[in-house]
């Protein structure tokens, strides 16, 4: 199946292909507003199967040798690499990514992915087992104790719509490197790209059932999902709001997760920072992918010798980005995902001017079709404006200034969110000094790149656990003691 054969995509449950008990539902390109192809929708008894199939696997999946499941994961990588221009096309039309996005941060990141995790170095075996010295037991006498890591079980992979490769990448490769079987809902705005994964994965070797997909518009297909008594774990990246009715559910039947949940970014620049630096890393990330990823910098608080000039630079730099087709070359900002999503972000910038805020930067006259918007700074904010509070998963940023140090580091930790943050100082010292006090899982010094191997997840509702690198394998795992008389 290539690319654009997606009419009539079919759910992948227990190693086949399976026709959707609810039929097909079109996915939009946000481009171009024309459809995409036609993807299932399951009923909840697929759902429910997927995950019995799951539970099936586990077993025999388990007990594979870690060097057989990492092979499978490293003939995925090729699979991927080898087809990642047809790929990378339906990524871009299921999503709007610019070609550059969709080539490398979407499809190539997903198969850098299953590769990482495909090294020996990943391998179950390979994580050092922790030895505890013999000691004294109560009447045993003196004990020997090793900790292992035991797989967790079936998984349930819940993604977002903002990277339908290196997300579901992100879970399902690390998950199968420990031994685990998962069940795939993917977000269903984009789904068509999961598929192909999937197709990837049973090409590579994956036995049948370890890994199972289903999609669907309806609640009822990932609620069913969450709730399988077959499910051992949740992983879900997506919103706060959804991330705590999940963890609901998760309490009640103690199931393991990690949430990979909201964000709003504090960026904390100083008197002494390099502005220029400051304002090209927050204005390209703030952009990027038009502004829907969760670590984005969307909150700088910006130091008064500062303010003025950062805000004017920010304002100068939004406007220069060039806004529209994400297939023509030098396209920075394309559309976001949907007609509803435009309308909410555009809410949110005439929230912040009913608010006070000063609205600063707009793009040239945008596409007649698609869901774009230009990207915005809003200047003059309080932190107690719902702009600066919120979520907006779009172009937009907010400018708060600040007086003195500790001024700064409370405004940045007065959120409800805390998954990325970043200072800006020419004073090192002063930089990992406030880093080290800020309530967030990460903080980006002088920087807003990422090391893919630091562990990455949030602070209050902005998740929980990490992930990541080898963190991850600890995340879809769990810690087994075996004691014997020493």
């Amino acid at each position: 199946m290539t690319s654009f054969e997606a009419d009539g995509q079919r759910l992948f449950v227990g190693g086949a292909w399976v026709e959707p008990e609810g039929g097909h539902y079109p996915v939009t390109d946000p481009a171009t507003e024309e459809t995409v192809g036609g993807a299932p929708e399951a009923s909840r008894e697929q759902a429910l199967a997927a995950c019995a199939a799951a539970r099936e696997a586990f077993g025999p999946w388990s007990r594979t040798a870690p060097e057989e499941r990492a092979a499978v994961l490293g003939r995925a990588a090729d699979i991927i690499r080898g087809q990642l221009e047809p790929y990378a096309s339906l990524a871009q039309a299921e999503t709007g990514a610019t070609t550059g996005t969709a080539r490398g941060m979407q499809v190539g990141v997903g198969a850098a992915r299953f590769r990482r995790y495909a090294r020996v170095e990943s391998a179950e075996w390979a994580i050092p087992p922790q030895i505890n010295e013999a000691g004294p037991m109560g009447r045993a006498g003196v004990m020997g104790a090793v900790a292992v890591r035991q797989p967790v079980g079936v998984v349930a992979c819940i993604t977002s719509y903002n990277n339908p490769w290196a997300n579901p990448a992100g879970k399902i490769a690390p998950a199968l490197a420990m031994g685990n079987t998962v069940v795939v809902k993917p977000a269903p705005q984009d789904p068509l790209s999961v598929y192909r994964m999937a197709e990837a994965l049973e090409a590579a070797g994956v036995p049948r059932g370890v890994v199972n997909v289903v999609s669907g518009q309806a609640v009822a297909v990932g609620e069913a999902v969450v709730e399988s008594p077959d499910v051992d774990m949740v992983s879900f990246t997506g919103s706060t709001a959804v991330g705590q009715r999940i963890a609901e559910v998760c309490g009640r039947e103690m199931k393991r997760q990690l949430m990979e949940l909201g964000g709003k970014g504090a960026a904390v620049v100083f008197d002494d920072a390099d502005v220029a630096s400051a304002v090209s890393g927050i204005g390209t990330t703030f952009s990027f992918y038009s502004g829907q990823i969760c670590t984005a910098p969307t909150r700088v608080l910006a130091q008064r010798g500062v303010y003025d000039r950062l805000v004017e630079q920010l304002a100068a730099y939004a406007g220069r980005l060039p806004v529209g087709d994400p297939r023509r070359p030098g396209t920075v900002v394309g559309p976001v995902i949907s007609a509803a999503h435009r309308d909410r972000v555009e809410s949110y910038v005439e929230l912040g001017r009913k608010e006070g805020a000063v609205v600063l930067a707009s793009a040239g006259r945008l596409p007649d079709s698609g869901f774009y918007i230009g990207p915005t700074v809003l200047a003059d904010c309080t932190n107690d404006m719902r702009v600066a509070r919120e979520e907006i998963f779009g172009p937009v940023v907010t400018v708060i200034p600040f007086d003195e140090e500790e001024e700064g580091i409370a405004l940045a930790n007065d959120s409800d969110y805390g998954l990325i943050d970043y200072v800006w100082s020419g004073d090192v010292a002063r930089a990992f000094r406030v880093a080290r006090r800020l309530r967030a899982g990460g903080v980006g010094i002088n920087t807003v790149g990422r090391n893919m191997e630091a562990p990455f997840g949030g602070f209050k509702k902005s998740g929980v656990g990490r992930d990541v690198g080898s963190y991850a394998l600890h995340a879809y795992s769990e810690v087994q003691a075996i004691v014997w008389p020493g």
